[in-house]
């Protein structure tokens, strides 16, 4: 079988190994791939494995040598998978690898935000500690967990996962989810989406991207949240109407947002929430420990062998 990876610099720089794909055919791995060199570097190959290349209609209907998509990531939205399946080509993703990494990671966003640690870690580097007449100081309010509330949007596997940490943490757990369960109502309290508002002190998002959710957090959502919450969001960008979080921000009645993912990726220059007050924005890369990477290449690997075997799994077509 011929295997192209049209884009797999994201999922492996080179810390892990292709091996895997190897073993199962003839293999050609692009760091990067262009839109006008998608047909061109597909070829002949029958198994093509994507991460963000979009695979249009038009793209399958130029390369009918394709028997296999793969994506390297839960979402697949890149690909035209009504086409794919008129065509009988089976789209797989990987589902769940990143849970861990992508709670530790919204943990990680809070934290930073209570106690600015890099932030003041390079004000001791910039000599502002030895200058100092006290023997320490704070640029930033610092903020105790214990005893808040941390209402989770979205109380699936990640949701969960976050909720474990932050109870570890002394933190009381609120939770909306239109799907509940018992796993769910062991760690928090599920309640409905105004009155989670109202009572957080912190509002983390782990919900799928859907019509219904789609600028969830928009102007009167927020004036139903407490002043001074705090918002974090590593699930899906417009999951916020962004001008109305950097309004929020800017007014003081959000006191600070943790942000890894946006609406549009790469940030465009003119997007708001860059010059927002207490905004920290970071490139997208809750997924991308090398741990959660290895387990993504794993079941990449997997889904391709279970379709030559004839046992397609994680079809989403």
């Amino acid at each position: 079988m011929k295997i192209v990876v049209l884009d797999g610099y994201t999922e492996n720089p080179g810390d892990l190994s292709w091996n895997g794909l190897e073993q199962l055919g003839e293999l050609t791995v692009y760091d990067r791939t262009p839109k006008e060199l998608i047909i061109e570097r597909i070829g002949e190959a029958e198994a093509v494995i994507v991460n963000k290349v979009p695979l249009t209609r038009e793209i399958l209907q130029s390369c009918p040598s394709i028997r296999y998509i793969g994506v390297l990531a839960t979402g697949y939205n890149v690909v035209d998978t009504e086409a794919a399946g008129e065509r009988g080509i089976p789209v797989c993703n990987i589902p769940s690898y990143g849970t861990a990494a992508v709670a530790q990671f919204a943990i990680a966003m809070l934290l930073e935000i209570c106690h600015h640690v890099a932030y003041h870690s390079e004000t001791v580097h910039q000599g502002r500690w030895s200058s100092s007449p006290d023997w320490c100081f704070w640029d930033y309010p610092l903020i105790e967990l214990q005893g808040k509330t941390m209402g989770i949007i979205g109380f699936g596997r990640i949701g969960q996962a976050t909720a474990r940490i932050a109870r570890a943490l002394g933190m009381k757990i609120l939770a909306f989810d239109e799907m509940e369960n018992e796993s769910g109502r062991e760690l928090g309290e599920y309640v409905s989406f105004d009155e989670l508002l109202a009572r957080a002190d912190v509002i983390s998002l782990h919900c799928p991207l859907l019509p219904s959710t789609e600028g969830i957090i928009n102007r009167k959502s927020i004036a139903g949240m407490k002043d001074g919450v705090i918002i974090l969001n590593n699930a899906r960008g417009p999951l916020i109407v962004e001008q109305d979080l950097a309004d929020a921000l800017n007014a003081g009645k959000v006191s600070a947002a943790g942000l890894d993912v946006l609406s549009e990726e790469p940030v465009r220059p003119d997007n708001p929430l860059l010059s927002a007050k207490n905004c920290l924005i970071t490139p997208h890369i809750s997924w991308a420990s090398k741990e959660s990477r290895q387990r993504l290449m794993d079941i990449a690997v997997d889904n391709l062998r279970k379709f030559m075997e004839g046992n397609c799994q994680n079809r989403v077509n």
